[in-house]
């Protein structure tokens, strides 16, 4: 396992760890150091899963000590492809030390180089959704090498793309101009690198389920002449460990299904002004409340970005974390109502595999396509209205949050009797556990790429 340096892209690939060590499959991860000390509790299997910490270089341009983007401002994030770049020669070694038989990846589009010369199969294995894939690193795109795509044609979906609604508006699609940019070893760009993983992988795999994305996954197959794989959103069956004391007795003295939980993942940081914004739409709403967000941009502390007077008026029935919280533990307990998130394709399986309602504020283009799925076609989520200048302002996240948690709320039933009919259908463990079941036995089924 070789995932790219963010918290985000590592824990899915620890989760696909542990159910091929279920089923008898021995697994070398290769991870930073820190990255290690915040995931190792999630091994299940640590006689089959084995971490090995690669040697971190050092970048000039980043902070000192940077290993992942969760590390830094997402500014940054183009240095971290060349920190991940200048790990080659260790990950070589070790591949060819340790003689896989398969090697799965998502970002260094070199890893199928390597495979090659040891002839290993290599899958890139996408933790994001098919959609995102599929809207822009398709050959049918076309991105022209001698000058950068346009947002205009960003907008326009690519020849043969399956979905009418699965599609980005102009505004959307500028979030999408990144792969233009040049970025790590040979500056290379951004678009180039993920189009030759692709092409140059045995197979594409992804983690999504037929049910969700099945056309859209048939269609980039077809693109690259690739078998594309599923696992399914391959979470743990059952939260491990026991919720922090402190917050599981804080959340205990409030009603069944009266807390709205928002975190927005590891790697997003607000400024302050949206982070006070957010806040007061929190306290505006009347209800109980727990966020979990990174300190703001500018900020030494969360006390410092907190609302003036926040504090003194919200005590009692609302909490701001100070760190790291146990989200798939959160989102178990019976006090816990609604899920506010930025559909993050994880958070977004975490919110569909829940029984919460799902409030949703997307910031990234496929934080847009994942939560067009929920809003537009499956219909299971409510998505927050935003400003002219891209956020949110307090009264439409309380109106959104009230739309769902007001029990009189035509919309709040019909998202949550839509939600508990997607979880019965497509949802349910026994078709789950049988993605990952024909996952294991496919990658025999076919030969590393001449």
């Amino acid at each position: 396992m070789f995932p790219w340096f963010a918290i985000g892209h590592i824990t899915p690939f620890v989760h696909l760890s542990n159910e091929l060590a279920k089923r008898g499959h021995r697994v070398t991860f290769l991870i930073p150091p820190k990255a290690l000390i915040q995931v190792q509790h999630l091994n299940s299997y640590p006689h089959l899963i084995t971490f090995y910490p690669l040697t971190i270089p050092h970048v000039e341009g980043l902070p000192h000590g940077t290993e992942t983007v969760s590390d830094i401002d997402p500014s940054l994030t183009k240095l971290v492809v060349t920190v991940m770049d200048k790990t080659r020669d260790q990950v070589e070694q070790i591949i060819g030390a340790k003689q896989p038989d398969f090697i799965f990846f998502d970002t260094a589009h070199w890893i199928p180089q390597i495979a090659k010369k040891l002839g290993i199969k290599s899958i890139f294995y996408s933790v994001i959704c098919a959609a995102s894939l599929a809207i822009v690193y398709v050959p049918a795109r076309n991105v022209p090498k001698d000058r950068p795509i346009t947002v205009e044609e960003l907008s326009q979906p690519p020849e043969g793309y399956p979905s009418s609604k699965l599609v980005l508006t102009g505004p959307e699609a500028k979030l999408l101009l990144f792969i233009s940019a040049t970025c790590g070893e040979g500056n290379i760009r951004v678009y180039d690198r993920v189009t030759t993983a692709f092409r140059e992988s045995d197979a594409l795999a992804i983690r999504t389920t037929r049910e969700m994305e099945g056309s859209i996954c048939d269609y980039l197959g077809s693109q690259y002449g690739k078998k594309v794989l599923l696992t399914g959103p391959v979470l743990p069956e059952d939260a491990e460990g026991r919720l922090e004391e402190n917050l599981a007795n804080w959340l205990d003295g409030f009603a069944p299904g009266s807390v709205v939980y928002c975190a927005f993942g590891s790697q997003m940081i607000l400024e302050k002004e949206q982070f006070q914004e957010l806040l007061l739409g929190f306290e505006l709403s009347g209800l109980p409340f727990l966020v979990a967000l990174k300190t703001p941009k500018g900020c030494e502390s969360l006390e410092e970005a907190l609302p003036e007077g926040f504090e003194s008026r919200v005590k009692g029935r609302g909490m701001v974390s100070r760190g790291w919280v146990q989200q798939l533990l959160i989102l178990k307990h019976p006090s816990v109502g609604c899920f506010v998130n930025h559909c993050g394709f994880g958070s977004m399986w975490e919110s569909l595999m829940s029984d919460k309602q799902i409030v949703l504020v997307p910031h990234l283009a496929d934080q847009i396509l994942n939560t067009k799925l929920l809003v537009g076609e499956l219909e299971v989520a409510v998505e927050v209205k935003k400003r002219e200048d891209g956020w949110v302002s307090k009264e439409s996240l309380s109106q959104a949050i009230k739309s769902v948690m007001d029990e009189k709320s035509e919309v709040g039933a019909k998202v949550k009797n839509n939600h508990k009919k997607w979880r019965d259908d497509g949802g349910n463990q026994k078709l789950l556990n049988s993605y990952i079941d024909t996952f294991v036995q496919e990658p025999e089924d076919f030969s590393p790429t001449e």
